[in-house]
């Protein structure tokens, strides 16, 4: 019976999604889950029966964390100051140890609680880039309103102007230049006026591959005589979503355009469609099944430096570039209740991943 239990106990904590490791009282690795694993990039083999200091050398932060809730019994969390490497990457986690105790009291070791924090900073700064947005959007909504008479003044002189010059006058360059770039200033700002613009999206049945398609078919075109090859890796299995079909239209012409035009020399342009199982939305919500629509270019890629500022208004990698297309894009994902997320190293080209709620329309009965 003791073996049936002790059996039954090991399965609900390999089932546990948060990784759990269990220190004894000399300070030994006694249990550690496949969570764990994954997370800490550490076999158990590698690390059962192994002083925890010791396997966890590099981790300062939870070898103090184990060494002083083993000393006193109080439990001890810190979700800011640990990240660990797993498979390559870098893992934002939040860190709890609570005392392993006997029935009469007696600490016989420590539990140490590992959760990925990984999607909750995503959302976290999906959050504040809206906030972002949001603010922006109220001072667009205002400068349009002083800055669109003046500039339809100014545009209507200039026309006027044009047409009183004859044909071979030198200046007639100038007038030229003053409605062109009055018609730029336009383009801004109806572009930040769509960044403030209130209405959300009107939802109906989507085909993500058919809009994709639809979009790849005439961006090949498009890219003309540029040695650019296009590959796309669809899932099937994925159905119609509800969302705004010309909303998402926007993003996806924006990214695969974008993509086409880093690559000036020529490059790969991939576009695929899959299912994340689970992820999590927000701190208060539970895991929910997601579209990932990837779009990845081997054209220069971003600097370190510059990838926080990447869709931020008004900063653009492109020459002549105002970045309010990938705004725009990240505002309506957001609006959509998704995420946008961007990775991208010099020299190895950018990906862009655009995460939508997989969200059918309701059967009629």
């Amino acid at each position: 019976m003791s073996s049936e239990r002790n059996e039954y106990y090991a399965t609900v904590l390999d089932s546990v999604g948060d990784g759990v490791i269990v220190i004894s009282r000399e300070g030994q690795v006694t249990l550690m889950n496949p969570a764990a694993e994954e997370l800490t990039g550490r076999s158990r083999r590698q690390t059962l029966e192994v002083p925890f200091a010791g396997a966890f050398s590099s981790e300062p932060v939870l070898v103090e964390m184990v060494q002083r809730t083993a000393a006193n019994g109080v439990s001890r969390s810190d979700q800011d100051n640990v990240v660990l490497k797993s498979a390559g990457r870098l893992v934002p986690v939040n860190a709890s140890t609570v005392p392993l105790m006997r029935a009469d009291g007696e600490v016989i070791g420590v539990i140490l609680t590992l959760r990925d924090m990984t999607s909750i900073r995503e959302l976290e700064a999906a959050v504040r880039q809206a906030d972002r947005l949001s603010t922006l959007g109220t001072l667009a909504a205002g400068l349009a309103h002083e800055v669109k008479n003046p500039l339809g003044g100014i545009k209507g002189a200039a026309q006027l102007l044009e047409r009183e010059l004859d044909p071979d006058n030198d200046l007639l360059e100038y007038p030229r230049v003053m409605i062109r770039e009055a018609d730029r200033i336009d383009k801004i700002i109806r572009q930040l006026l769509e960044l403030a613009s209130p209405k959300g999206p009107r939802y109906s049945p989507v085909n993500l591959h058919m809009v994709l398609g639809d979009i790849i078919l005439l961006q090949r075109e498009a890219a003309g005589s540029r040695e650019v090859s296009i590959v796309t890796g669809f899932d099937p299995s994925i159905p119609p979503i509800m969302a705004d079909e010309a909303q998402l239209t926007q993003v996806f012409l924006n990214l695969i355009r974008n993509a086409l035009e880093a690559m000036t020399e020529g490059g790969r342009l991939t576009v695929t469609s899959r299912v994340l199982s689970e992820y999590q939305l927000g701190h208060d919500e539970g895991r929910s099944r997601m579209v990932a629509v990837e779009v990845a270019d081997t054209g220069p890629g971003i600097a370190a430096e510059n990838l926080p500022k990447v869709g931020t208004p008004f900063f653009s990698t492109k020459e002549g570039g105002t970045g309010l297309g990938l705004a725009i894009c990240q505002k309506i994902v957001s609006e959509h209740r998704g995420m946008l997320k961007i990775d991208s190293q010099p020299g190895q080209g950018t990906r862009i991943s655009v995460l939508l709620p997989l969200i059918q329309s309701p059967a009629k009965g």
